[in-house]
């Protein structure tokens, strides 16, 4: 038995090749699954088997692709009710790949539907050695059940008697295969380790030590973090199976007149991926912004609309492909052009842009003891607002600025601000499209101005291990003082 662990980051997704001599297969596969393919060649192995926990809905999976590319077959759970060719599994199934046995558990709570695979390998013992536990458990954490609102108690009652009655009745030996690692929204505050082992989460997981049912149930449908808005499309997108990478749209490359031309066409929306500093410089007006550099994946799949064609304004062309590939890893499918020669194109072609002011945290300082008049806005998730924040800041989390813009005041300057820059700047281009024009990001966020002395720091944004919007920046900030 051979395990090969694949992580994407930003959206924090483990997947796995499980390897025999000759055959192998591969758990919770992401969307473009060439990686599995060139390991599975490089490692002499036959792809057989696709093994789904569940029907994940932070991202769209590759086992259609997969299954497309390799014959192999798709093993998923019958309650799923999946419309694609697929064997459906149950609690007691069992599959066999070479010497090792993978005996099927129901356990729901995370979703409905989802299963765990035990690895038993036989060329060494008939006892468990590993557990593939999808979203159910994870280091240091276990899988929200809110997910579906209306049954998030029955849900987590649910989970309760997976973990406590199947999982947690495994040796404390056998190792945990998690789907998901710090950063991701599936679970609360996940630890950063990839994998653990059942008596170690036993003793030291905090969701594990409310051995109360009610308590359990209680901590997990209070205070969760905000569940993004292609978490519920991309469930349904699994179930369905999801059209192949091949077969989506290409992204054409347009000269600015065809740009331009391309952009007044129904149902067309612009998305600027370059980083906040560019877009507040130059962009072009009515755009959605959407910092490459930060969690472009989950922000993509809960703001942009789903059902219109994206035009892209990138650094380069390089960075346009990067950015489609993480689209389409949560389901945003319809990028279908990119503006050649980016924004220096466009302004030597003489065509209209608008800006976003950019201020520092000393400028900020300056406004907030001045006399200047101004709306502060704090769009960072409620957890980190209670944690620490300017007195007298507006708090309206990013996403909810496209329903809730109405609750500020088009006449007054507004000058945005979260952790970093990234959310605050898709914030402006929310304001600025709805008709905001005295708009302002700060530069560096509320990271900056703990850094300038002016508030304590905030440590659920400074903490890249919780279940928050993960971003890079903290992990390049934290080396700074030190090199």
């Amino acid at each position: 038995m051979l395990l090969k662990h694949f992580f994407v980051r930003k959206i924090a997704h483990s997947s796995y090749i499980l390897a025999g001599k000759d055959q192998c297969a591969v758990i919770d596969p992401q969307r473009d699954v060439d990686v599995y393919i060139t390991e599975a060649r490089a490692m002499g192995l036959e792809i057989t088997h696709i093994l789904q926990t569940h029907l994940h809905a932070d991202f769209v999976s590759g086992h259609m692709d997969l299954a497309k590319k390799t014959g192999a077959q798709i093993y998923v759970a019958k309650s799923a009710q999946c419309a694609f060719e697929h064997v459906a599994l149950s609690e007691g199934d069992s599959i066999e790949l070479e010497d090792m046995i993978l005996q099927v558990l129901e356990t729901p709570g995370h979703t409905p539907e989802h299963l765990s695979y035990v690895v038993i390998d036989t060329a060494r013992s008939e006892s468990p050695v590993g557990v593939f536990v999808g979203d159910t458990l994870f280091v240091g954490d276990v899988g929200r059940p809110d997910l579906f609102p209306d049954r998030a108690e029955e849900l987590a009652k649910k989970l309760y008697h997976s973990l406590h009655d199947k999982l947690m009745k495994l040796p404390d030996y056998v190792e945990v295969y998690p789907a998901h690692g710090a950063g991701s929204l599936c679970g609360r505050a996940m630890g950063a380790k990839w994998r653990s082992t059942i008596g170690y989460e036993r003793n030291f997981n905090p969701a594990l030590q409310h051995e109360d049912e009610s308590e359990f149930v209680e901590s997990l449908t209070n205070d969760m973090p905000p569940a993004p808005d292609h978490f519920s499309r991309c469930s349904e997108i699994n179930r369905r199976g999801p059209a192949l990478v091949a077969d989506l749209p290409t992204m054409e490359e347009f000269g600015p007149r065809r740009f331009e031309e391309r952009m007044n066409v129904a149902d067309t929306v612009l998305l600027d991926a370059r980083g906040y500093h560019a877009f507040a410089a130059q962009h072009i007006p009515g755009v959605w912004h959407l910092d490459i550099n930060g969690n472009f994946p989950t922000f993509a799949g809960w703001v942009l609309p789903p059902d219109k064609d994206i035009l892209l304004i990138a650094d380069d062309y390089s960075k346009a492909l990067e950015a489609n590939t993480w689209a389409r890893r949560v389901g945003v499918d319809r990028i279908v052009g990119y503006l050649d020669g980016g924004m220096v194109a466009w302004a030597v072609r003489g065509l209209r842009t608008s800006h976003v002011g950019l201020i520092s945290a000393e400028d900020l300082h300056d406004m907030i003891t001045g006399d200047t008049g101004f709306v502060l806005l704090d769009v960072r998730a409620p957890l980190e607002y209670a944690d620490a924040h300017i007195k007298g800041a507006i708090n309206i989390p990013v996403a909810e600025l496209r329903t809730r813009h109405h609750e500020l005041d088009k006449d007054k300057m507004t000058v945005l601000i979260c952790s970093s820059g990234n959310r605050s700047a898709l914030g402006a281009s929310i304001l600025k499209q709805h008709g905001f024009d005295d708009v302002h990001n700060v530069a560096g966020g509320l990271t900056g101005y703990s850094a300038a002395g002016y508030i304590r720091e905030c440590h659920v944004c400074d903490n890249p291990h919780g279940s928050r919007f993960f971003t890079d920046f903290s992990e390049i900030t934290r080396h700074w003082d030190t090199e």
